[in-house]
């Protein structure tokens, strides 16, 4: 066991020489050859043109009723790394990653029906009960997010480590929207636009609940048949 690990020892030691080693060389080639400098002539870049296929596929078209009532826009610095430890200065990647991203919440009215509204037409008062909030939208800004700073081991880096550290800043932000109250903010500000909406159509009062109030029919008077007499006319001969 000893004498394997000496072997990878040894070996990454001759790799770690022969890089350097390849290193110095380039170096000291490059600084003995001659250099001749040609005056650096700018060229115009051409607009680039672009032929998008003729061809387009509507997989599905859906109709929406969704009522978004809260908006967050939130900043998160992510530390993303991998290959770090003793051999960190061949295959280590590290990054700092600058994320903006936007969650949106609100009620979806596709869940909100006739069941859901109960009337006191003698009180004017109506009863609502609205959908629990929801996210509808948690993304990362892609136009104002970027790389602060990277660091690379000898080796190179690592092509996924970006991708993971968007997916992970894309979730901080989430969960940090989350537990500022997102859902609560957006069920309060559906409520106030409910509550407009419902007085200006002449409710007097109207009254969000978690479960609608039983009413009662009102009973039908009774009746009550009283019998009549008539008089009976007796004639005598």
């Amino acid at each position: 066991m000893v004498k394997t690990i000496s072997r990878i020892l040894m070996g990454i030691g001759v790799l770690v020489l022969v890089i350097i080693g390849f290193r110095l060389v380039r170096q000291w080639t490059t600084s003995a050859t001659p250099t001749f400098s040609l005056p650096e002539i700018t060229l115009p870049q051409p607009t680039p043109t672009i032929y998008p296929s003729p061809s387009v596929v509507i997989e599905q078209v859906q109709a929406l009723s969704r009522l978004e009532t809260a908006s967050y826009h939130v900043e998160k610095v992510i530390t993303a790394e991998s290959g770090q430890g003793p051999m960190g200065f061949l295959f280590g990647d590290r990054l700092l990653l600058i994320a903006y991203g936007e969650v949106i919440a609100g009620v979806d009215l596709a869940y909100f029906g006739p069941d859901d509204v109960a009337i006191d037409a003698v009180e004017g008062t109506i009863f609502v009960r609205l959908p629990a909030a929801e996210i509808f939208v948690a993304t990362l800004d892609n136009n104002r997010t970027y790389v602060y700073d990277r660091r690379t081991g000898v080796v190179g880096m690592n092509p996924q480590l970006e991708t993971a550290a968007r997916q992970e800043a894309e979730r901080f932000i989430l969960q940090a929207a989350l537990e500022d109250g997102v859902l609560d903010a957006a069920d309060d500000n559906a409520r106030v636009f409910m509550r407009s909406l419902l007085l200006g159509l002449g409710f007097e009062h109207v009254i969000f609940v978690e479960r609608l109030p039983v009413q009662t029919p009102t009973p039908f008077p009774t009746l009550t048949a009283t019998p009549v007499l008539t008089p009976t006319l007796m004639l005598t001969p």
